[in-house]
């Protein structure tokens, strides 16, 4: 019976420890220095809402654990020394181990912006990170205006969160429309439009200079790269994320941007693996990016990686991208690929509801007519269908003709499937013509 240790005790660390358990009778131990016990990442921003307290995004009971016989050990790993499997935490005490696996996911980017270290500057990743936003901006009397960077997704909960208390938010972005790095123009500028609507002071080709404090240590402004002076007492690091792999300096595990694995996510030593947002890919798969900061793939990897490590080896095939987020009332979902500007030979088909903030965007195959993706706004799609049409590699004429079949929406909303079609009919019908 091996001893499995896995660091970190996010989606990706406890999806891998649940599925060994199912699996086998190894001993397994959990080691976060975060909190006690897994929790909903994704479900942090409804904690500052009011929507929910903390205990609720736990979505197991506290005996949970003991009852699985799962150890959970709260500490912090300070050194991994492979040759030996030995763990050295920052108490001093060590730790043996015969499997190990990395899950220690991400932190927020930061650019060696001046000030980027004071007091109120802060990104929106952990439970410490919710923990810090309750003390820097608990209300709009001690947070009077708060500047957030980067036009993410996590950018646009924080602006969400802030706007829920009250607190002016200012957001700087340097794209012309919001996300349009990753979505095509007419779906950012929806978005840009929608978050304006909100009263969020949005800025578009905007960025951040300089992050100023006062005689406290604590952030009194921000300068921008234009010059502007922003008064603020808050400032929100969203400009992407990082993998959380420093600890690994001088261990001899290979890393790049985040630890290099192959396709059964392992390392370059045989009994150490890494999975979510840390890992990443030697050899991508397919359009896929070699880091991947998103749940699902997390969740997925845990699964995968859990056959491998119970004596069923399983290559990581992620299988059709997709993902789903929100920008403040808009649902989003996305399945297949759908760049922000059409690949070589292929087209984007865009429809727009005139009255309500739903869309869609779809990327097919000029000359094929292969359906490539699709983008999704306001609109919920069923996951299973679209898979199955992407691994049927269905023509994007057969997926607008049957894209009611997709929809999972309630009984008495408004279905757009009707004008969808006839739009992409016209449009067909213009282009031939």
């Amino acid at each position: 019976m091996d001893h499995i240790v896995i660091i970190g005790n996010g989606i990706a660390g406890i999806t891998c420890a649940r599925h060994i358990r199912k699996l086998s009778d190894h001993r397994i131990t959990v080691i976060s220095a975060e909190t006690d016990y897994f929790f909903s990442r994704t479900a942090l921003m409804y904690v500052y809402m009011g929507h929910m307290k903390f205990a609720h995004t736990q979505p197991y009971e506290n005996w949970f654990w003991e009852k699985n016989n799962i150890e959970l050990k709260n500490a912090y790993v300070k050194q991994v020394e492979p040759d030996s499997k030995t763990l050295t935490f920052a108490t001093g005490d060590q730790m043996q181990y015969d499997k190990l696996v990395l899950a220690t996911g991400s932190i927020p980017n930061k650019f060696g912006w001046p000030g980027q270290d004071l007091q109120g500057v802060q990104g929106l990743v952990s439970r410490q990170d919710l923990d810090a936003l309750e003390i820097n901006a608990p209300n709009n009397q001690v947070c009077k205006r708060a500047v957030i960077i980067g036009g993410g997704l996590i950018g646009v909960e924080l602006a969400e969160m802030l706007h829920t208390r009250k607190i002016p938010v200012t957001f700087l972005v340097r794209e012309k429309a919001f996300w349009s790095g990753v979505l095509p123009l007419p779906d950012a500028t929806m978005i840009s439009d929608h978050i304006l609507s909100h009263h969020i002071d949005l800025r578009h080709e905007e960025e951040m200079a300089e992050i100023i404090g006062d005689e406290n240590g604590k952030v009194k402004a921000v300068k921008t790269a234009k010059g502007e002076i922003i008064e603020c007492n808050l400032v929100g690091l969203c400009a992407g994320v990082r993998p959380q792999i420093g600890f690994l300096t001088g261990s001899g595990i290979e890393t790049d941007r985040g630890i290099l694995v192959d396709r059964h996510l392992q390392t370059n030593y045989p009994d150490v693996y890494a999975i979510g947002d840390c890992a990443q890919q030697r050899e991508p798969v397919g359009e896929r990016k070699s880091v991947e900061a998103v749940w699902y793939t997390g969740r997925m990897m845990g699964e995968t990686l859990a056959q491998t490590l119970c004596g069923n080896p399983k290559k990581w095939n992620p299988g059709h991208w997709f993902n789903s987020a929100k920008f403040m009332d808009i649902e989003y979902q996305t399945y297949g690929w759908v760049w922000a500007v059409p690949k070589e030979g292929h087209a984007h088909y865009h429809w727009k509801d005139l009255k309500e903030d739903r869309a869609i965007t779809v990327e097919y195959n000029i000359a094929s007519r292969k359906f490539i993706g699709i983008n999704t706004f306001g609109i919920r799609m069923r996951h299973e269908v679209f898979d199955q049409w992407l691994t049927d590699e269905r023509t994007v004429d057969q997926v607008i003709s049957n894209i009611e079949k997709s929809c999972f929406n309630p009984e008495f909303y408004t279905k757009p499937f009707a004008a969808i079609k006839a739009d992409f009919d016209f449009k067909e019908a213009a282009q031939t013509a």
